[in-house]
C-alpha cells in the first residue's frame, strides 16, 4: 500500500496532473526528523463526534524529489504516540471506528479549506473507506466534491473484529441523514465496511492477490466499474487509464 501510494501518484504527476496525498499521521512517523510543519490556515477547527469535540490538526511535508506534498492528519487521541490499526501486543484498538471517521471528516474539511475541486479521489484501504459514503451523502452539496469520482483500492488489510456497536450512531456528523445509516448493523466486520465503501464508489481497484471475492462479486452486483490486480510493470499506465474512463 506504501509503495502503490508514493508511486502511483508520481506516474500520475508525470502527466501533469496536481496531486495531494493525506494520510493519518501514525505514532510511528517522526515529525522533526520527516520536517513536518503545521499547516495554520488548515489547523484549529474541531471535529465533533458522538458528541465529542476532538481538535484537528494538520502537519504537511513536501517530497522535493518529486514535488509532491503529503498532508498528515493529526489528533492526540487517536493517533499520537499510538501505532496503526493494532498496538504493539497486536491487540486492534477499540476506537478504530472513530478514528476512521476523524481521519475522514479532516481530509475532507482540509480539502475543503484548500477551495480545491479533485476530479479523482482514490482511497487507499479500509482507514479510508468512510471517504465515499461521506462524499456522496455528507459532502454532495459542496463544490469541492460535486463532480469527483471516487475509487477504492482493495488491499488484504484486513481487520480482524468488529467496529464498535455504535458505529453507525457516530457516522451522523456534518450533515450525514439518518435514513444513509439505517441499515448499518451494530456489528460491523471488514467484509461490511468495504462493502459500504464500493456501494458509494465510482470505481474500484483489486490491489491484492487475497482480496474477498465476495467483495469483488458485489462491486460487480453493484455495477461498479472494475479494474483487476495488475502486474508492477502495468500498474500505472492501466490505472491512469481506469482514471479517464471514469471521468469520460
Amino acid at each position: 500500500m506504501a509503495t502503490v501510494s508514493h508511486e502511483f501518484p508520481q506516474a500520475i504527476q508525470d502527466q501533469v496532473k496536481e496531486i495531494r496525498i493525506f494520510t493519518p499521521l501514525w505514532g510511528i512517523i517522526n515529525t522533526r526528523r520527516n520536517n513536518l510543519h503545521e499547516v495554520q490556515r488548515l489547523s484549529g477547527m474541531n471535529l465533533i463526534i458522538d458528541d465529542t469535540d476532538h481538535p484537528l490538526i494538520i502537519r504537511v511535508a513536501s517530497l522535493q524529489a518529486t514535488r509532491m506534498q503529503v498532508y498528515f492528519i493529526e489528533n492526540e487521541d487517536y493517533f499520537h504516540n499510538r501505532l496503526m490499526t493494532t498496538n504493539a501486543d497486536g491487540v486492534e484498538y477499540s476506537d478504530n471506528d472513530e478514528r476512521s471517521i476523524f481521519f475522514t471528516l479532516g481530509v475532507l474539511e482540509a480539502v475543503k479549506k484548500q477551495r480545491w475541486c479533485p476530479e479523482i479521489i482514490h482511497c487507499n484501504g479500509w482507514m479510508s473507506a468512510l471517504v465515499p459514503l461521506f462524499v456522496k451523502n455528507a459532502y454532495n452539496d459542496e463544490p469541492s466534491f460535486r463532480d469527483s469520482k471516487i475509487i477504492i483500492s482493495l488491499y488484504d488489510d484486513v481487520f480482524k473484529g468488529e467496529l464498535d456497536a455504535d458505529f453507525a450512531k457516530k457516522l451522523l456528523c456534518k450533515d450525514m441523514q439518518e435514513e444513509v445509516v439505517a441499515d448499518i448493523s451494530s456489528a460491523v466486520t471488514y467484509e461490511e465496511l468495504a462493502k459500504l465503501a464500493i456501494k458509494y464508489c465510482d470505481g474500484v481497484i483489486i490491489n491484492s492477490d487475497n482480496v474477498s471475492p465476495t467483495l469483488v462479486e458485489y462491486a460487480k452486483e453493484q455495477g461498479k466499474a472494475i479494474l483487476p490486480k495488475q502486474t508492477d510493470e502495468t500498474f500505472a499506465e492501466s490505472c491512469y487509464s481506469f482514471y479517464n474512463t471514469l471521468l469520460e
